[in-house]
């Protein structure tokens, strides 16, 4: 690894992103050990380098070593890296509280997960969430690390660009120089507000982008220009939001996190949030839920996580308190909590309807 010191990096959570970014750090030389809850992906990663439950088909560094133990992975490391969903990342922040390494804060922190966690105060980013939760010596210290990354193409060795993003520019530089490699491309930002908002709203609006999709499918009025359409307006949204709630920087809704990051959402074909919004459309997947709540609460029986559909109900919270109107992800809250269908709603977007 050429002009690298390997670093004792651990990640916390084996799904698809967590999995395919360590497996990046392990192919530049770091030593890295992940930490997953299911005892089947821990003995698919370490017998066969391979994480065939959420990252299946594709062959991992075999300097990726997989551990049960959360504590043992968290330990003795120089960087962290959480990677658990936001529906999971109290519990999971919970199980972490006497780590050495972490109580005498010497372990730098970064943080892929995207969306919003709950609180009495109303929903809150994910930095909000970690920094209430970790000694308060990571406050403004955390790194948010974000762009237009599906898992399956940085496992695959895609060239693919990062955000990391911290209110602490040695921070943001030390991981920027940690994660950069031969197909990594990283770049510094201080706004890690509109950088998190991006990360979790962009997967609003690319559920309404696979609704569309489905439906083009069978409609001469839906094209190539109607996805654009969808998409600038999808981007007005985001950059309300995060305005509303503190971004600093309006270049950050242009570049890799907020643009990038949106466009690929919307088109790839790993996405799942764009899965979701066409199963809606094709499978009808939601007639098994009777609210939001209710889909939420039973988001497991989908058989994947669409973080747009827990992220569509904070964001409906965070209009309501900010007094915002974001018509795109209005309508998908009402499709989700069963007020409206899909199709009607979907014509009401794209005529401008309020």
């Amino acid at each position: 690894m050429e002009n690298k010191q390997p670093k004792k990096v651990g990640v916390i959570g084996a799904g698809a992103w967590g999995t395919a970014l360590a497996h990046a750090l392990a192919r530049e030389g770091h030593d890295v050990e992940i930490w997953a809850l299911e005892n089947d992906v821990v003995e698919s990663i370490n017998s066969r380098h391979t994480n065939d439950r959420y990252l299946h088909g594709f062959k991992l560094s075999a300097n990726l070593k997989a551990n049960g133990d959360i504590n043992a992975v968290a330990s003795d490391k120089e960087f962290l890296i959480f990677a658990s969903p936001s529906l999971y990342l109290a519990s999971t922040l919970r199980k972490l509280s006497n780590i050495p390494s972490i109580a005498d804060g010497s372990a730098c922190i970064g943080v892929l997960t995207k969306g919003f966690v709950p609180s009495a105060e109303g929903p809150r980013l994910i930095l909000e969430e970690m920094e209430s939760a970790l000694p308060a010596c990571y406050a403004k210290n955390l790194v948010y690390i974000a762009g237009p990354s599906h898992a399956e193409e940085v496992a695959l060795g895609k060239i693919t660009g990062l955000i990391a993003a911290s209110e602490n520019p040695k921070n943001s530089i030390r991981f920027r120089e940690l994660l950069k490699g031969k197909t990594l491309l990283v770049y510094s930002s201080l706004d890690v507000i509109g950088v998190q908002i991006c990360a979790a709203a962009k997967n609003v609006i690319a559920v309404v982008f696979g609704c569309l999709d489905a439906v083009a499918e069978h409609s001469e009025m839906f094209g190539d220009n109607t996805e654009s359409l969808l998409l600038a307006a999808g981007l007005n949204e985001i950059q309300t939001l995060g305005i509303a709630m503190g971004a600093t920087h309006a270049e950050t809704f242009s570049s890799i996190s907020g643009v990038g990051d949106l466009d690929v959402t919307c088109r790839s074909k790993y996405g799942r949030n764009r899965r979701f919004g066409q199963e809606i459309i094709t499978k009808k997947i939601l007639k098994d839920f009777k609210s939001i709540d209710d889909l939420i609460e039973h988001i497991g029986d989908i058989g994947y996580l669409p973080e747009g559909a827990v992220a569509c109900k904070y964001v409906h919270e965070i209009c309501q308190k900010h007094n915002i109107k974001l018509p795109i992800c209005n309508a998908l809250y009402r499709v989700l909590n069963r007020e409206v269908e899909p199709l009607d709603v979907l014509q009401e977007i794209l005529n401008g309807d309020k």
